[in-house]
């Protein structure tokens, strides 16, 4: 009786766990249904969102290839050829279905090659200083320009300044210069000097206020303090920025 009680209680437990097994595959099968249907429906918003961008891009690619040919023409790059190319991708990826490329011939009869490869570092800082400029600050609290100056002096040294002033009013902007027109609308003012002292090069960096500004754009004009003509240049600057 034991015997054949304990095989009924056997039969009864295996016939358990076949029928919990059963009720599993029949959940799994509906969930993998309901994950599919999931799938299906974002992938299919995902191609909508990237062919809306995708259209956007063209739309506004010519708009800004033609703004910011006008801004480097400004900064003393007139005839920079200036495009935003769109590369297919072979797969979606976060930024959608096609690769910006930055295109820039920095001189007539050039080909347009990628900025990071066609520009020089004078030419890559005047680019982005368009860019920001035309296409607005973005995300980036901080923004540093080197030799922006390049190659430019008279009034298209005063157009650079007075761009890079405009972005300083929403972010907080570092250049590096070595012209007085764009020193002198700076808010801040910093004088860098390196030197090799012991065989070890040395930088230092010291604020200039007052008298300490108008002596380093003196400076930077080529004179000594004792100058009072270019005491007077400098003055005008400061005034004027």
């Amino acid at each position: 009786e034991r015997k054949h009680g304990g095989s009924v209680a056997a039969v009864l437990e295996h016939c358990e766990r076949r029928r919990a097994e059963r009720d599993r595959l029949e959940r799994a099968e509906v969930e993998t249904e309901r994950v599919e249907a999931a799938l299906a429906a974002a992938r299919a918003e995902r191609d909508g969102l990237a062919a809306r961008l995708g259209a956007a891009r063209r739309q506004a690619a010519p708009l800004l290839a033609e703004r910011v040919r006008e801004e480097l023409g400004a900064l003393a790059m007139e005839g920079a050829s200036f495009e935003v190319g769109l590369e297919p991708r072979e797969e979606i990826g976060p930024a959608g279905v096609e690769r910006v490329e930055l295109m820039l011939a920095p001189n007539p009869g050039v080909p347009a090659a990628p900025i990071r490869e066609a520009a020089s570092g004078g030419e890559l800082s005047r680019v982005m200083l368009a860019l920001m400029t035309v296409a607005g600050l973005g995300e980036s609290r901080t923004l540093v320009f080197d030799e922006v100056d390049a190659g430019i002096g008279g009034q298209a040294a005063r157009a650079v300044g007075e761009r890079l002033r405009a972005l300083g009013a929403e972010k907080q902007v570092l250049c590096i210069t070595h012209l007085p027109q764009i020193a002198a609308l700076a808010a801040n003012h910093f004088r860098i000097e390196k030197s090799a002292a012991d065989r070890t090069a040395l930088t230092t960096v010291e604020a200039l206020e007052g008298e300490g500004v108008v002596e380093e754009l003196m400076r930077m004009l080529g004179a000594d303090a004792s100058d009072g003509g270019a005491r007077r240049h400098a003055e005008e600057l400061l005034a004027a920025a």
